[in-house]
Order: structure tokens, then C-alpha cells, then sequence
């Protein structure tokens, strides 16, 4: 009844538009039709957009993403590669080892590009100038606040040899197309002006919409990706229904009509040998799979559908319904790689992942450049939550997670998570921070909140902000009214800065026949704490004691004896608590013990008495 119930509402969101809380946001309808030669892996495009002004604001210009200029000697992202190799961390080079040098010595029909013919609004030809992956529009005439303008463009481009997630003819996965980022892409404009980032190889930002998109390709070739096909009967492969009759025309090429609502990107894939396989998981979504015997085993493919289909109805209630009728596992890309209704992977392995990232990118729209973490960082959260129940784990399911936030910590390359993606000074650093701190600040939330407020709290954010652009200010606000706490002193300090949590057992006296437990701040960052005393009859005690600069206490989490204490101010270095048992009735004095338990073996030595806290380490999109 519960999962109905948010079919319906998502149902009545579609009819009453793109409202959303306190912010405008632009629309676009994309019209796509595009030819492709299989033989010299170039295409002509053309493309009818319409776009929304919503804002309150009057543009004189207008910002396209060339995505595939990147792939050339001598681009931005070939000379940042290349810088980065000179860089040594404690792994060696800071190369993305995908890229490397490879750009560099890419030759002529090896490169990518996309070149602009002709651009039109509303008839009229407009002046642009391309700059490397931004194509810069002058406008002959502003486009008004909440008017729509009609862009029509002519295009051509070539697919590079994969490199960074998009390409062909894929070294590991044999895959001939991997077709992201292929299209003239209209930079977003929002409530911080436009955003023409230069692509050097981080994320993407991009603008609701609809898609309309037209593939014309030799009719061997077996297509997936974003968007509902809209003529399987002439297509087949797989897409008919069950015990249709395919009649495709007798021509070279077949046209794959798709067409996608609601949706901030599209992607797509092609290869003759791709096998496809469907399975309806519910009475509203249907699971994809397209994948070639070279790299992986079919069975450990297929086993993604398995496990997806196990995992679905807890992702569901955990993080909010799936409101698209289909999503695709693609075989593809240069290791994994999400996009709205799909995702290209070059094995199996990081399905669940990428899955994910359909809530905290694909619905969730926040800018990945400016905010990786919540991106990554809630995506990986998500992916350890949803993994330990599809392992049977009941233990903690964030150890990896704080394992590699204490290794970036100590590596000495932390910077802030407001740093830019791609400004990072090493790939490894930005890893670190976007996927591990990031995952850690979610977890950690629900030390601060109560992990029953944190999980509310995800489905509330979920529920106002999809097919929304929100940031960081959004979430902690939304925390705050739904927890009654304030949080903007978590946000400055976790995100906005690289302190760390550090809290020491500075003595222990008795005092009247009462133990008083002194405890000292040792790193910078303040917190609340859980002190849970355990005693040697067996019996435990927990002590609250809450941060002043939160205004109120998290609730009991459990029916266990409670003291709440006086708030401990943040400007105190020292804080004494006291217990009414004797000294000598304690056996351990600990936070979160658990994770001390399992923590402290690993790393002996690195901790004081009381826990430092948390973290974690992936490689960039595997």
C-alpha cells in the first residue's frame, strides 16, 4: 500500500509539472536524429531543442558541453593526465591508469570531436565559437525570464578509441560503442549562473528534460541505454514482447526510436554480439541486461539480475520507488559509470553501485562537480547498506568505508569536499574524499540524528527533491527541520573543512564513592558523544552528552538506561562527566563499540582511548 501510494504521488508530480521548494530550475526538450557510420565511427546529427527559461534572469549567452574534444593531443584533459603522472603518492603515480598517455599519441581517426555546423533560435542563425569541449553562443537577441526559445543545430562527430568512459572498440570489454557524452549537451544555468565546466575527466551536470532520439545504424547492431524503445516490432532483438512478430525493414540500416521523460542526460550502446536478457522485477519495472562472453562469464552477468532482483524492493523502501519503468545493465564504458535509467560497466562487479547512483544522481541531480561527495559519497553509502544485506552481513557495513577516510586522512593530500572535482591536486585525493568521506558523512549523521531520523530523513529528501537539482544547504536544512537539531555545524566542519574528530579519556578518579570520567577534545572538529560504560556485573550504562551548538539532544535509540548530560560547549577543551558506580565496578569505558572493537585491531596505536570516529577508499568509478 505504501509503495502504491508513491506511485501515485509520483503520478501527480508529473501532472503538476517541475514545481520544486524555494527554486526555479531551466527545462529542455531534446529532439534527436543522428546517422551513424559503423565503418569510419563518425555520425551527423541534427538536434531541435527547446529550452525553458524559468529564471528569473535575462541570458545573452548560451554554453554547450563538446564532450569528445576532449579526446585530442594536446586537450586539457591529455595535459592534466599527463601532469598528474609526474605526481607520486603512496601507490605510485597519480594517474587515472585508464587514461594515462593515451591521448596523446591518439591519431587522427583514433581522436574524438564534435564540430557545430549550424545553429539556429528561432530561426535565426546564431553566432558561436567552439573552445575546446565548450561551444560558447553569443546571442543575436537575450532570451527573456520564463520564455521558451527553439535552438535547431546541425552537427558531426567521431568517436574516439575508449579512453574515459565513453568510446569504441573497448581494449577490455570488446565492446564497439559506448556512447555517453556524445551529443552537443546544453550547459546547466541555475541559481549560480552557467556552469560550463571544461571536461578533464570528472562529472557531469546536466539540464530535465525530455529526449526524443532517433539512432540510424547497421542493422546487425544490438542498441540499450537511456529511454523506452518505441518501435521493437521493427527492431526485435530481444525488445517485443513475448511471442511477437519482428518485422524490421530490408534496408542496411534500422532506426532505434527511444524516447526518455524526465531525464537530465542520455546515454547509449551498441555492439552486434551483445546477448540481451529482461526480467520484469514488479508489476512496473523491467531490468535490461546487455553483455558480450569477452571479459566475464555469463553466468556472473546474469547473477546481477538475480541480485537486482532480490535487492530492488529494499532500495525501494530505504531511498524511495523507482519511478521509471525500465533500468539497463550495459556492458561498456572503462570501468563503471552512471546515467539516468543506466549505466555502462565493463564487468559485473560494480552494478550495485552504479544502480544506486539512479537515486543520488540519476533523480537526486546535484552538480557532481561542485558536490562529488553527495553524489559518490551517498551512492557508496547506499551500495554498503544495500550489499550487507544482500551478503547476510548483520555486523557494520561501513568498515571499508572508514578504513579509507583514516587512509586519506593520514596520507597528508586531504582537501575540503567543497574543493571542485576536477581541481583536486591528486586523483586520489579527490577519490577519497568523494566516495569515502562522503559515505561517512551519511553514516555519521545518523550518530548525530539517530540512525531512524537519518533514514527518514533520506526518504523525505527523496520525496521533495527528485527531478531537482539540490546541494548541500538543501539537505542539512531539510535534516534540520526533520530532526529539530541544528546541523550547520556539522556541514561547515565536515565539508567545508578538513578537521577531524579525535576524543581522548584524559583521567578517571573517584570522587565520593562516583567514578568521574574526564574527557579531552583532542582534534579540532567538536561532536556529540555516546559514552557507553560497561561494569563488571555485565551491566552498561550509556551517557549522553550533546554539543551545545546543536540546540536540543538526539532521542534514545534503544530502551537501555540513558543519562543525558549537560551540552558540552565546543569552545571546552576538557568536559567531566560522572557515573554513581565506584571505579572499581568498570570494566570498559567506550564509544561505539563495535567499531572500536573491530577498528582498534587494525590499527593499534592510532587511536587514543575513545574512538576518533570514522571513514574509506574505492578507485574512481570501478
Amino acid at each position: 500500500m505504501r509503495i502504491a501510494s508513491l506511485f501515485l504521488a509520483f503520478s501527480l508530480l508529473s501532472l503538476t509539472g517541475w514545481a520544486q521548494p524555494d527554486r526555479w530550475q531551466q527545462r529542455v526538450n531534446y529532439k534527436m536524429d543522428i546517422d551513424m557510420d559503423v565503418a569510419t565511427n563518425q555520425f551527423t546529427g541534427k538536434q531541435q531543442l527547446d529550452y525553458w527559461n524559468n529564471s528569473p534572469d535575462t541570458l545573452y549567452k548560451l554554453f554547450y558541453h563538446l564532450y569528445f574534444n576532449a579526446f585530442q593531443p594536446g586537450s586539457m584533459m591529455d595535459v592534466r593526465s599527463l601532469r598528474q603522472g609526474t605526481i607520486a603518492t603512496g601507490r605510485g603515480a597519480d594517474w587515472d591508469m585508464r587514461v594515462r598517455d593515451r591521448i596523446a599519441n591518439l591519431k587522427p581517426d583514433e581522436i574524438g570531436y564534435q564540430r557545430v555546423r549550424t545553429l539556429k533560435m528561432n530561426g535565426r542563425p546564431q553566432q558561436f565559437r567552439e573552445l575546446e569541449t565548450i561551444l560558447e553562443v553569443v546571442l543575436d537577441k537575450p532570451i527573456l525570464p520564463r520564455t521558451k526559445v527553439k535552438l535547431e543545430m546541425e552537427f558531426e562527430a567521431q568517436v574516439p578509441l575508449q579512453i574515459r568512459r565513453s568510446g569504441r572498440d573497448n581494449p577490455t570489454s570488446k565492446v564497439r560503442y559506448s556512447m555517453s557524452q556524445w551529443y552537443p549537451k546544453l550547459c546547466e544555468y541555475d541559481y549560480e549562473g552557467w556552469h560550463p565546466t571544461p571536461y578533464v575527466g570528472r562529472e557531469f551536470y546536466g539540464v530535465w528534460g525530455d529526449f526524443e532520439v532517433n539512432i540510424k545504424i547497421d542493422r546487425n547492431y544490438i542498441l540499450g541505454g537511456t529511454g523506452y524503445l518505441q518501435n521493437p516490432l521493427e527492431i526485435g532483438y530481444g525488445y517485443e514482447p513475448d511471442g511477437a512478430v519482428v518485422k524490421r525493414p530490408e534496408t542496411p540500416k534500422l532506426t532505434w526510436k527511444f524516447k526518455a521523460p524526465k531525464v537530465h542526460d542520455f546515454m547509449w550502446a551498441a555492439d552486434p554480439d551483445y546477448i540481451h536478457k529482461k526480467r520484469k522485477v514488479n508489476d512496473s519495472v523491467t531490468l535490461h541486461l546487455l553483455y558480450k562472453v569477452s571479459n566475464t562469464s555469463a553466468a556472473e552477468w546474469e547473477k546481477v539480475l538475480d541480485d537486482a532482483e532480490k535487492v530492488f524492493p529494499l532500495i525501494q523502501q530505504t531511498f524511495g520507488v523507482y519511478p521509471y519503468r525500465q533500468y539497463s545493465f550495459i556492458h561498456g564504458g572503462d570501468g563503471g559509470m552512471e546515467y539516468p535509467m543506466a549505466t555502462l560497466l565493463v564487468g559485473p562487479g560494480a552494478w550495485l553501485h552504479e544502480w544506486m547512483h539512479n537515486w543520488y544522481h540519476g533523480l537526486l541531480g546535484t552538480n557532481e562537480s561542485l558536490y562529488a561527495w553527495m553524489d559518490e559519497g551517498f551512492t557508496s553509502y547506499g551500495e554498503d547498506r544495500m550489499s550487507a544485506f544482500l551478503e547476510g552481513n548483520t555486523g557494520f557495513a561501513y568498515e571499508g568505508t572508514y578504513r579509507g577516510y583514516f587512509s586519506l586522512v593520514k596520507s597528508g593530500r586531504e582537501e575540503p569536499l567543497t574543493t571542485h572535482a576536477d581541481h583536486f591536486n591528486t586523483n586520489s585525493a579527490h577519490t577519497a574524499a568523494a566516495y569515502t568521506k562522503g559515505a561517512v558523512f551519511l553514516e555519521q549523521l545518523g550518530y548525530i540524528i539517530g540512525a531512524a531520523q537519518r533514514d527518514l530523513l533520506l526518504l523525505e529528501y527523496y520525496k521533495q527533491w527528485r527531478f531537482k537539482h539540490p546541494n548541500a544547504a538543501d539537505f542539512v536544512r531539510l535534516g534540520e527541520k526533520r530532526s529539530g537539531l541544528k546541523l550547520d555545524w556539522y556541514k561547515e566542519y565536515w565539508v567545508n573543512s578538513t578537521k577531524t574528530i579525535d576524543y581522548a579519556i584524559d583521567s578517571l578518579y573517584e570522587l565520593d564513592g562516583k567514578t568521574q570520567i574526564r574527557l579531552r577534545r583532542v582534534g579540532l572538529m567538536p561532536m556529540p558523544i555516546d559514552l557507553r560504560i560497561s561494569f563488571a556485573d555485565s551491566t552498561t550504562e550509556l551517557h549522553y552528552l550533546p554539543l551545545d551548538l546543536m540546540y536540543g539532544e538526539k532521542p534514545a535509540e534503544d530502551n537501555g538506561v540513558r543519562f543525558v548530560h549537560d551540552r558540552w560547549k565546543w569552545t571546552h577543551e576538557i568536559y567531566t562527566l560522572e557515573c554513581n558506580r565506584k571505579l572499581a565496578d568498570i570494566r570498559l569505558i567506550e564509544i561505539e563499540e563495535a567499531l572500536v572493537e573491530s577498528l582498534h585491531a587494525q590499527f593499534a596505536g592510532a587511536f587514543h582511548d575513545i574512538l576518533d570516529f570514522r571513514y574509506i577508499a574505492f578507485e574512481d568509478e570501478v
